[in-house]
């Protein structure tokens, strides 16, 4: 075997590959908001890469009676030379309202082509979002577009939680979400209203429940558990340590922003620490070495089991802008490598 192999291509042949995506999606409703949103993606961004999504949200952005117009401001900003690095994705209207089927058909027809992925709110059961997705695949063999179109499931009331594998296992979903504000509130005054913030999102059993939940199914069909918004605007150490509990504590890989001030403390907390970077290039740098086969590091015996951990930890590093050894960047995400993977 050539030592060049690129791990993916090891250590992953015949699995779908995870998904490589920023820890932090931020979330605008307004024009003006959006183009904020878009020109802080062009100054945050580290070698010419995103280290946050933008969501354009057609549900709670949309003014009552002007779905429509929204949705085209949407579409119109997706292809606007202002959304430079093209992660730029929408959320939709739930699947009882009147206006989602309109929201698709604005957005895709128009800029299907630019359009990162489609968030679904408010799903009941897994039969919604199938609904939905079979919709926007309607929609990309009408307009021509030969890729998928990734789907983000919002996950926010108990019927939602109880087929949440059901739902990760859907055709497209790229990520499950977790929409705390509602899963409280449609607990009927059972969950107290401290679970929506913390300490108590981290406390309460039912919550943790739902969380842990998410995560366990997301991660076990593959796809990125996505974490709920902290409602704190301006202090950034209780956003970062909201962040830094979603991924140690629960397994979450990305978490909601709401406000441009929140999105630096998230994508900090969701980056591995400096240590693991540099032990994870040093160990993937020896298996390489190796031919990928098992290594002694350190004293410890590492093999292909190991190599996925660390290198789950390593392309992780780069999607949030972390510093990674020379000869590791050169390695493994030089010439188009992570996105061939």
């Amino acid at each position: 075997m050539n030592a060049a192999l690129h791990p993916a291509e090891v250590l992953y042949r015949g699995e779908k590959p995870f998904p490589a995506l920023p820890a932090c999606e931020h979330y605008a409703g307004s024009e003006k908001n959006l183009r904020k949103a878009l020109q802080l993606q062009v100054e945050l961004a580290i070698d010419e890469r995103s280290v946050f999504d933008i969501t354009g949200d057609c549900e709670d952005g949309a003014p009552a009676g002007r779905e429509a117009e929204h949705a085209g401001m949407i579409a119109d900003l997706l292809l606007d030379p202002a959304n430079r690095h093209g992660r730029f994705g929408a959320r939709i209207h739930d699947v009882t309202h009147a206006h989602w089927r309109a929201d698709l058909e604005i957005i895709v027809g128009r800029a299907g082509s630019r359009l990162s992925y489609v968030v679904l709110p408010k799903v009941a059961c897994a039969d919604d979002a199938l609904t939905q997705i079979e919709a926007l695949d309607d929609l990309r063999a009408r307009h021509g577009i030969a890729r998928d179109i990734p789907v983000h499931v919002l996950i926010e009331t108990p019927g939602a939680l109880h087929e949440a594998w059901k739902i990760a296992a859907l055709p497209h979903v790229e990520t499950i979400d977790f929409g705390l504000m509602d899963f409280v509130s449609a607990h009927h005054g059972a969950i107290p209203g401290s679970a929506m913030r913390s300490p108590g999102q981290f406390t309460h059993p039912l919550v943790v429940r739902a969380k842990c939940e998410i995560a366990a199914a997301a991660l076990g069909n593959g796809v990125v558990p996505a974490h709920n918004v902290t409602t704190e605007l301006n202090d950034p150490d209780i956003v970062r340590d909201d962040a830094q509990r979603a991924r140690r504590e629960f397994g979450f890989l990305r978490m909601w922003s709401i406000h441009p001030r929140q999105i630096q403390p998230i994508v900090e907390a969701m980056r591995p620490d400096f240590a693991e970077v540099t032990e994870a290039s040093g160990i993937l740098l020896a298996a390489q070495n190796a031919h990928w086969g098992p290594i002694a590091w350190q004293g410890k015996l590492h093999d292909r089991a190991s190599y996925r951990y660390y290198w789950e930890l390593l392309r992780r590093a780069h999607a949030t802008g972390a510093a990674l050894p020379a000869e590791a960047r050169n390695r493994f995400f030089n010439f188009g490598a992570e996105g061939n993977h």
